[in-house]
């Protein structure tokens, strides 16, 4: 690994031609110099690294034929396959980062994945005030925990014989991985890495090959908090933001207090600066768009005493270090409102905050620390219709939209509604409710009708807007009406270790009854306290 992408040579098997494997190794000795100007990011809690292709300042070639660039950008386009039968031939990423060992800075790399490329953009760097094109790669880290976050080496060697087709050789691969290939994209978040062990907790060990010696075809990959692939790579001084890192300097803003309550100028312009993430618009907006659309937020739902003054968010948000202000002089000090409307500045969430926040999981979270945090006497249904946010208030989401058209036909008018309905599959309800017998999860309940027994099956992450989540068994709980109807409102929650809990204070009520025919994913679980606001690691 003598390079940063190190792509193994490719060979023709039965099927098509495929590359074993493509190393990828990051080291923060020389991030931000002229020989390695890029800052990577190695978020391995969240399952997300983000690696910079090998394009510098001095390259006259074009961007993307730099050999590091063009492999991945090949890989990139396997990755997008359409069929598994594709997929199969796709090449995986194996991370590793330069770590210090023995007190010995250089020269030692420690495994850290698998990964898959779910996105690609072409950017702008620089270096000593030189402008250079580049391409950043965004690459979901697989769940390696049924392989006791362990790789065999068998498989790269399998992908790299000719004389073995690539079913043979995804046999040997990684389960994360073949879900991948058989599902493709939408598998992403059900086989995403997840850091769910409670900390002091330790890593599994590394399985042992016969006669008690470690097998020097096993990779095994960091999964402690606090390890060195957790953190970035890249020096202190410019550390990446983290999924964990946003979260806390959320739930830690400095916020002025009135009557003991704390003013909601912040958290509502972060609210705001977050749906504008999720409708896809640019982060930074002008002062002018800011002022007006801000100004009717504080209207609206900003304390009864408090001023509409977005001008002090607009400048004083950049001390929460998840903000960014642009166009105005360099020595300015903090701005006067006729200033602003002079300039005509731009501010927004930061671009590390903004990418974070693209991905539904972190966004999800960062609603709801807002909303706990600041704003818990605010008519919360409101403020997210208000914010083009709806759905973020509960577990189910919201339904596709209607439409209305008002016709007179007879005494009464009446109105055509066209639905646009989310197709779900009774049979996997009748499946789970059968397996506990209509039984709740969570109190044990079985409500007697009639003739029969009553439960609802309800979606972990909801099926509707925001949240998109499938409509498979691993996405599903039995539970009684009462707790149906607190676990959609976020009112009760299932912790790491399957205590359901009170959202507001934690209290336990109870232990999730699992069955072994019933796979919960966890993931989805881990969704659902992040809409709770409790995701803590």
């Amino acid at each position: 690994m003598s390079k940063g992408i190190n792509p193994v040579a490719k060979v023709r098997a039965p099927g098509g031609r495929r590359r074993p494997a493509i190393l990828i190794r990051s080291s923060p000795w020389k991030a931000g110099t002229a020989e390695t100007p890029w800052h990577d990011v190695f978020d391995l809690d969240n399952g997300h690294v983000r690696y910079f292709g090998d394009h510098r300042v001095d390259h006259t070639v074009p961007v993307g034929s730099t050999q590091g660039n063009a492999v991945l950008l090949e890989a990139f386009a396997e990755h997008q396959a359409p069929v598994p039968e594709q997929r199969a031939l796709a090449v995986p990423l194996l991370l590793f980062a330069a770590v210090t060992r023995n007190k010995t800075p250089k020269g030692y790399v420690e495994f850290c994945g698998v990964a898959v490329i779910e996105r690609v953009e072409q950017i702008e760097q620089e270096t000593k005030g030189r402008p250079f094109p580049n391409y950043r790669y965004d690459l979901v880290v697989l769940d390696l925990g049924a392989e006791d976050d362990q790789v065999d080496w068998a498989w790269v060697e399998a992908r790299g014989n000719p004389s073995l087709s690539a079913s043979d050789a995804l046999e040997l691969a990684p389960r994360a991985w073949r879900q991948w290939v058989q599902h493709g994209r939408p598998a992403l978040p059900d086989v995403r890495r997840q850091t769910v062990r409670s900390e002091g907790v330790p890593a599994p060990r590394p399985h042992s090959a016969k006669g008690g010696h470690e097998s020097p075809g096993l990779f095994p990959a960091p999964r402690r908090p606090g390890s060195a692939g957790t953190a970035s790579v890249g020096p202190a001084e410019q550390q990446e933001l983290t999924a964990s890192m946003l979260v806390d300097r959320l739930r830690n803003l400095k916020v002025h207090r009135q009557n003991g309550r704390p003013s909601r100028h912040k958290p509502l312009s972060l609210l705001w600066g977050i749906s504008r993430i999720a409708a896809g618009k640019p982060r930074l907006a002008p002062w002018r768009e800011f002022r007006d659309e801000l100004g009717g937020l504080l209207a609206e739902f900003g304390l009864p005493e408090s001023s509409v003054t977005p001008e002090y968010p607009f400048w004083r948000l950049k001390t929460s270090q998840l903000w960014h202000v642009e166009c105005l002089p360099p020595d300015s000090s903090e701005p006067s409102p006729a200033t602003l409307d002079r300039f005509n500045p731009e501010a927004g969430l930061s671009e590390q905050a903004a990418h974070l926040l693209d991905d539904p999981f972190v966004r999800s979270q960062a609603v709801a620390v807002l909303r706990e945090a600041y704003l818990a006497d605010v008519d919360h249904h409101a403020l997210m219709n208000r914010l083009g946010l709806a759905g973020y208030e509960s577990a189910s989401g919201v339904p596709d939209g209607t439409e209305e058209q008002e016709t007179e036909l007879g005494p009464a008018s009446r109105r055509t509604v066209t639905l646009s309905r989310i197709v779900r599959d009774p049979e996997l309800t009748t499946m789970v409710k059968r397996l506990h017998g209509d039984r709740c999860q969570v109190c044990g309940l079985q409500l007697s009708t009639r003739f029969s027994t009553y439960s609802e099956a309800a979606h972990i992450r909801g099926l509707g807007r925001p949240h998109n989540g499938p409509d498979k068994l691993s996405n599903l709980l039995v539970l009684c009406p009462n707790h149906h109807v607190q676990f959609d409102a976020l009112a009760i929650y299932v912790d790491t270790d399957g205590t359901v809990r009170m959202t507001t204070d934690g209290t336990p009520i109870g232990q999730l009854r699992r069955h072994p025919a019933h796979q919960i994913n966890e993931a989805h679980l881990r969704y659902h306290r992040a809409l709770c606001g409790r995701d803590h690691k």
